[in-house]
């Protein structure tokens, strides 16, 4: 399930995205300063920026050059091509002007989306002495095979497709929906936890993190 992030100060404007991404099934997080975007994008790292130029502290101009790996859109009131054309040499995926369409701003998002996204899903995923294979459902640590439940592989497979990423708790019950479809955020701990023990027990390391409040992270 893909994240998208809007940038905006506008609460009105804000919510209506929000509900319209929700609505197609996106899941969204929120900042409305660029201060604030800073702050959240340090831990956690969305698949898509829906981003505002107008901003209080720092402005969505000064942001941009920021934000790397990760398409960002611009939503801005600014019509003159001049400010296009140099937004979208600084970085930009793509450009639409207040008062915007819906229905061609998801599909402009969708889109993006499909040009960021890899063609095909690895069938091996590494992570330092973690080996997981998605095609025989295996994970190994140091050549020692790992017994995990068909929950806890989905939750190690997420993890290890954004290594060192903050993966949000929502994102990973939408991801395993389909291994665990009554897992709730009580018993994603739960898992957690077990999956923790079992990886500690074969490499000697801690590697899954919490991220109080946010969700979890893999790291050496």
């Amino acid at each position: 399930m893909s994240e998208i992030m809007i940038i905006d100060d506008d609460m009105h404007i804000s919510a209506l995205l929000e509900e319209a991404l929700k609505n197609e099934g996106y899941c969204v997080s929120k900042a409305f300063s660029g201060t604030e975007a800073q702050l959240v994008l340090s831990q956690n790292k969305p698949d898509l920026i829906l981003l505002d130029l107008m901003l209080p502290g720092l402005s969505g101009e000064e942001l941009l050059p920021q934000i790397k790996e990760i398409p960002v859109i611009v939503i801005s009131a600014k019509a003159d091509t001049a400010d296009k054309v140099g937004l979208l040499l600084g970085g930009a995926a793509d450009y639409i002007t207040k008062p915007f369409d819906i229905d061609e701003l998801l599909a402009r998002i969708t889109v993006q989306l499909r040009k960021s996204s890899p063609a095909s899903e690895e069938r091996t995923l590494e992570y330092r002495e973690i080996r997981l294979c998605t095609d025989t459902h295996t994970v190994t640590i140091a050549d020692e095979n790992i017994k995990l439940t068909r929950t806890e592989f989905a939750i190690l497979k997420l993890l290890m497709q954004n290594p060192e990423r903050v993966v949000a708790k929502l994102t990973i019950l939408d991801n395993i929906s389909y291994d665990t479809p009554d897992c709730t955020e009580d018993s994603l701990k739960i898992h957690i936890h077990n999956l923790r023990k079992k990886l500690k027990a074969a490499s000697g390391k801690e590697y899954i993190f919490a991220v109080w409040g946010i969700g979890f992270m893999l790291k050496a």
